[in-house]
C-alpha cells in the first residue's frame, strides 16, 4: 500500500502550485494571448481578453502566495516550512523576493493596470460611436481617439512589463527549487 502521509506535508501542493502558475504564465503569454489575437476579429480578442484576464491575474496573485505558504523547509539547510521559511534571511534571495515580485506584478496588473486598461478599452469603444470609425481604423483620427489610444498603449505596455517581470520572477524560483532537487 502506498505511504499516503505524503498528502499531510506542504511539498505536493507547493510542486503543484508552481506548476500550475509556471503553466498559466507560459500559455497566456506565449500561447493562447497569441493564438487568439490572429484568428479572432478585434471585438471578439477584445471581449475574451476582457474576460480572462481577471481570472489569469487572481490567478497569478493567489498561486504565489500559495507558494509563499506552502514552502517546504529543509533539514540539510535548516529552513523551515511556510511563510517561516519564506522569510527566512537565507531565503531572502532566492525565494522571497522572486515570489514577492511574482505577488506584486500579478496584484498591480488584477487590482490597477487591468481595471484602467478596461476603462480606457470602454471610453475608446463611445469615442468610436462619436467618430464613426474604429480606433483601430487608418488615421486620422480624433484628438479624444489619438489620446485613447495613446493611454490604452501606455496601459497595455504597462501590464505586459509586469506580466514579463512575473514571468521572470516565476523561472527564477523554479531554478531555485529545482536545485533543491537531488
Amino acid at each position: 500500500m502506498p505511504d499516503l502521509s505524503i498528502f499531510k506535508t506542504p511539498s505536493p501542493y507547493h510542486l503543484l502550485a508552481y506548476g500550475t502558475l509556471l503553466g498559466t504564465q507560459v500559455f497566456q503569454t506565449f500561447v493562447g494571448g497569441i493564438v487568439a489575437y490572429q484568428v479572432l476579429p478585434r471585438p471578439q480578442f477584445a471581449s475574451l481578453q476582457q474576460n480572462l484576464f481577471p481570472i489569469y491575474f487572481s490567478m497569478q496573485t493567489a498561486l504565489p502566495a500559495v507558494l509563499a505558504l506552502t514552502y517546504p523547509g529543509s533539514l540539510l539547510t535548516g529552513t523551515a516550512s511556510g511563510l517561516k521559511g519564506t522569510f527566512q534571511e537565507i531565503n531572502r534571495w532566492s525565494v522571497l523576493l522572486p515570489v514577492a515580485t511574482m505577488i506584486l506584478t500579478s496584484l498591480v496588473n488584477f487590482a490597477v493596470v487591468g481595471p484602467a486598461t478596461t476603462k480606457i478599452m470602454r471610453e475608446r469603444k463611445h469615442q468610436e460611436t462619436r467618430d464613426g470609425k474604429k480606433s483601430y481604423d487608418p488615421a486620422p483620427h480624433s484628438k479624444e481617439m489619438i489620446a485613447l489610444n495613446k493611454s490604452f498603449g501606455s496601459m497595455h505596455g504597462i501590464s505586459s512589463l509586469l506580466n514579463m517581470a512575473g514571468f521572470i520572477a516565476t523561472v527564477w524560483y523554479g531554478v531555485t527549487l529545482s536545485s533543491r532537487v537531488v
